[in-house]
């Protein structure tokens, strides 16, 4: 567990000593100078990778140069020598993506092939400890299930072309992640909590699909409404369980997204007229100090507690 502390002002507060703050600040001097070279030999590496990416511009040469930069990254990672730990996982996360983009363009789409890839991203999510790779192989299954993003001239896109079977897989994924950081080491508790949250961001991105477009297949078919009241109802049930587990980012992120689902059947119902607008107006800024309201009563409980 990483704490940040004002040394200064727990010295002036006279709840630390100087003695015990310049002990403690010793520590940190240590960390800086191993942190600096960590940092110093991952730029090393990439340069390497990307100065041999550009000679040999292939997608071959990316698995080759990924691979290699994933192998030294878990070596390392096998010795299991902390002065080397940063420099493993960035090595490690490097690689790994580069397998992952290289093996995207060489199977063409195939989706078994793009199955494993994606389940190769989420293993080595897990040995480099890597959040950033945990929310990409959520991002890679959401694609794998139909979910895509787009930009052209001042616009940006997003689709979900099966919101039912986005949910429920994602759901799962959410769900296994919440229960896997509660029974693993803490140095995984975080990589499972990044991909459970990912996957709850993009639930309720599909969800907020489904409420404009419903979701049509060969064995089903659901209205939008089906989508806008399901999503609403689970939007106060799992915000009222984050307050009841002191969850501050699960509230957030509920009243996040309750305000834009509210917003988004506002204006599909009333269009956007100066009457409409102006109550949009008032009542976002009600959702905003009821929102600050909640994380000041949270930051007050925990001054409280410490």
């Amino acid at each position: 567990m990483k704490i940040v502390l004002d040394l200064t002002e727990l010295v002036a507060s006279g709840k630390l000593t100087a003695v015990e703050a310049e002990r403690l600040k010793g520590f940190a001097a240590q960390d800086t100078g191993a942190l600096g070279v960590n940092i110093l030999m991952a730029f090393g590496a990439v340069a390497v990778a990307l100065g041999a990416g550009v000679l040999v511009p292939d997608a071959w040469t990316a698995l080759a140069i990924g691979a290699v930069l994933f192998g030294v990254g878990f070596g390392l990672t096998l010795v299991r020598d902390r002065r080397w730990t940063l420099f493993a996982q960035i090595t490690m996360t490097v690689g790994a993506l580069a397998v992952y983009g290289a093996l995207s363009i060489l199977t063409e789409g195939d989706l078994a092939l793009s199955s494993l890839a994606v389940l190769g991203l989420a293993v080595a999510a897990g040995v480099a400890r890597s959040g950033l790779l945990a929310a990409l192989a959520v991002l890679g299954l959401t694609a794998l299930l139909g979910g895509a993003t787009a930009y052209w001239h001042a616009t940006y896109a997003v689709s979900i072309l099966q919101p039912t079977l986005t949910i429920l897989a994602l759901a799962a994924v959410a769900i296994i992640g919440l229960l896997a950081s509660q029974q693993v080491p803490v140095a995984y508790q975080r990589v499972a909590l990044i991909a459970a949250r990912t996957a709850t961001l993009l639930i309720n991105v599909a969800f907020l699909v489904g409420s404009l477009f419903g979701d049509k297949t060969p064995y089903f078919a659901l209205e939008p409404v089906v989508f806008s009241v399901v999503w609403a109802l689970l939007l106060v049930g799992v915000g009222l369980w984050g307050v009841r587990e002191n969850r501050r980012w699960v509230v957030n992120t509920a009243a996040v997204f309750g305000a834009v689902h509210f917003y988004t059947q506002w204006f599909e119902t009333l269009g956007a007229s100066p009457v409409s607008i102006l109550g949009g107006g008032l009542l976002l800024i009600a959702f905003g100090f009821g929102l600050k309201t909640i994380n000041s009563r949270w930051l007050d409980r925990g001054a409280a507690s410490t």
